[in-house]
């Protein structure tokens, strides 16, 4: 019997398919920062919350006052856990009090990414996040079995260059599928 090791995906997209019923994922694009037999953990990167990053710095020093740049950068609903903790996605290259090197990419957790992204010191291109999505250990690939999520590898144009709203499509299209042409129904031959 030939014996294959576990395929993980750390530094891919998880696609929702469309019969995804968990309204937390449901028309979802997540990119996932860590998969292993530990469970996996992710940011949906299609979702902005309201919120700009003028709006977070407001609250974190009250007398700042948000540039124009900073009123524009969109935070977005990262997934349904810990809703109140920061991520900042990013390529790798700077380090800040806690980064997390992700190869080509890295992740930050640490509110001065959020002041050198202010002052124009940070990384040029980023995503910030409130909160992550998490799978227990099998979880995210008893859902892969059941075909609740197509992967593909990341894509930094993805991650960073495109609007939020076509994210998902784009991401679908670089493995030539059109989501509005699939179904939720199964097939019998």
């Amino acid at each position: 019997m030939k014996s294959t090791a576990p395929s993980y995906l750390k530094h891919h997209l998880l696609i929702a398919m469309p019969h995804m019923a968990d309204p937390n994922f449901a028309q979802t694009l997540i990119y996932l920062v860590e998969h292993s037999d530990e469970g996996a953990m992710g940011l949906v990167i299609n979702r902005p919350n309201g919120l700009t990053l003028g709006d977070v710095l407001e609250q974190l020093r009250p007398d700042y006052q948000p540039t124009a740049r900073c009123q524009s950068l969109p935070i977005y609903s990262g997934g349904p856990v810990q809703t109140d903790r920061g991520f900042v996605l990013h390529p790798a290259g700077q380090r800040f009090q806690a980064t997390l090197e992700l190869g080509e990419l890295a992740l930050s957790t640490s509110q001065d990414v959020l002041f050198a992204i202010a002052d124009g010191s940070g990384p040029a291109r980023s995503l910030v996040a409130l909160g992550y999505a998490g799978w227990d250990a099998g979880q995210l690939d008893a859902e892969l079995a059941d075909n609740a999520w197509l992967t593909c590898p990341a894509d930094a144009e993805i991650l960073f260059e495109l609007p939020a709203e076509q994210r998902l499509n784009a991401a679908a299209n670089r493995l030539g599928i059109t989501l509005g042409l699939l179904t939720s129904q199964a097939g019998h031959a």
